[in-house]
């Protein structure tokens, strides 16, 4: 009785989010053209046609960029995206939707729709809008709330999935409100569990539970185990000039989008570079004591060896300072491990391609120019543009 009364609670302020959410939408449609409006009358006035001419230039000059695809899900995605998105506008992020955990997981429970979290992320990094509209969507409830733990872009999306019917037409839609440079698809519109094998044959259901049990993984599927990914995934992946696997949890970001059915198969078989960006550090019951060799096996086992042929590794030595804090939650620098990975016989990049502020991440912009500079090595045929892109720069490269 208790659980109907909550989950019917929860149905009313969905539609009353929803509601809100479309005439909200009305309201930022006209203001919003008001706003572009009075903003080109305000360059033309004060004379600052230049700036207009750069931001045009910008664009047109990023849509000359490769064709770049990623692939993956969490922090590592999102983060690569922002450093992506001043190089080329041509760019895909295919992202899991196994996640089972927090505002996304009850969602899922609740409202029957794919988890949003991931996807939101992707969108906010790609936006090319204003940065109030991206604080927006990543604004999270109050605990003491009704809505606690919710953030308002996964409410978004899930109510735009009830409103439209299709989840990948809600993810268009919100595209198209936060104006994003690229394009945000899951790689399956089936509402897929991610579930572990452990090495003492028990196993683990649930993208949330696997990195709680310390057994090491053997392997880890999906269930159910066939099903179809989304066309334009499918399409992305051909069209490509590269395809980047990560950075991103290995067990349950990356590897789970390529068990999603004829994935696999279109990356091995497309022409694109295919580069693996490792992880800079291990993730305490997923990749204990994994060197970067040990990460490309487990990649390619699940997979097949064709899925790659560069892969990427850091080789800055991670401050003690940080060092101390990752130590307390069982993480430790990835060993790149660069002679046994050429054994295999791939192309590495070892480079420092980490920020170590406050914590330690992938540098968005580096590992962004060594992926342009790989492109342009193995390809030789794109326009690539310096970030940011701009017509005074143009001019005097052609001097």
């Amino acid at each position: 009785m208790g659980a109907a009364l909550l989950t019917a609670e929860g149905g009313l302020l969905l539609r009353l989010f929803s509601l809100l959410l479309l005439l909200g939408g009305l309201l930022w449609l006209f203001f919003g053209v008001a706003l572009m409006v009075r903003s080109l009358l305000e360059v033309v006035a004060q004379g600052h046609v230049q700036d207009l001419v750069e931001l045009v230039f910008q664009r047109r000059y990023l849509e000359k960029g490769p064709k770049i695809v990623v692939i993956g899900g969490g922090t590592g995605l999102s983060t690569l995206l922002q450093g992506l998105k001043h190089y080329t506008t041509n760019l895909t992020a295919i992202v899991t939707v196994a996640d089972d955990g927090g505002s996304s997981g009850r969602l899922r429970q609740e409202f029957d729709v794919l988890p949003p979290g991931d996807i939101r992320n992707c969108l906010v990094a790609l936006a090319d809008t204003e940065p109030l509209m991206q604080r927006l969507f990543q604004y999270r409830f109050a605990e003491d709330s009704a809505l606690q733990g919710h953030s308002f872009g996964n409410l978004f999306i899930t109510a735009m999935t009830k409103i439209t019917g299709d989840f990948e037409r809600a993810v268009q839609a919100s595209s198209k409100v936060l104006a994003i440079r690229g394009h945000v698809v899951p790689s399956t519109n089936t509402k897929v569990r991610l579930a572990a094998e452990h090495a003492d044959g028990s196993v683990t259901l649930g993208e949330s539970k696997i990195s709680q049990v310390s057994v090491p993984i053997r392997r880890i599927y999906l269930e159910p185990s066939h099903c179809e990914p989304t066309a334009d995934a499918l399409t992305a992946i051909r069209e490509a000039n590269a395809i980047v696997l990560g950075p991103g949890s290995l067990y349950t970001s990356i590897i789970p989008n390529l068990l999603v059915d004829k994935i696999v198969e279109a990356i091995v078989t497309s022409k694109a570079l295919k580069i693996y960006i490792c992880n800079v550090m291990t993730q305490s019951k997923e990749t204990d004591r994994f060197k970067a060799s040990d990460h490309v096996r487990a990649l390619i086992t699940h997979t097949n060896p064709g899925i790659v042929q560069v892969v990427m590794v850091n080789t800055e030595p991670v401050p003690s300072s940080l060092l101390d804090r990752y130590r307390q939650e069982d993480a430790f620098p990835v060993e790149a491990d660069a002679e046994r990975i050429r054994a295999l016989g791939y192309q590495i990049v070892a480079e420092n391609i980490i920020s170590t502020e406050n914590y330690v991440r992938h540098d968005a912009d580096k590992v962004s120019r060594l992926i342009i500079q790989l492109i342009v090595g193995n390809r030789g045929r794109f326009a690539v543009p310096s970030a940011p892109a701009s017509a005074e720069a143009a001019a005097e490269a052609r001097g």
